[in-house]
């Protein structure tokens, strides 16, 4: 398991997307969707500790798996 208090570098895929939105409400600090198209747009690409564990959870969430963890 990962050293939570690792920084941690995000890295989101919009061509892999599918708008499911998991991320967003998982990780609401770190994650949106656009109003257009509902992709994943990335707010935080190195999310604060206290974020971290939620953006971890949302990668794992994502059905697309169009989120890469990096750290």
């Amino acid at each position: 398991m990962s050293d939570p208090r690792a920084p941690l570098r995000l890295g989101v895929d919009r061509e892999r997307c599918v708008g499911a939105g998991m991320c967003a409400l998982t990780a609401p600090a770190v994650f949106d969707q656009d109003e257009e198209e509902g992709l994943v747009v990335l707010l935080s690409p190195a999310p604060a500790p206290e974020h971290r564990p939620a953006a971890r959870m949302a990668a794992g969430l994502c059905p697309a798996e169009a989120i890469t963890l990096t750290g």
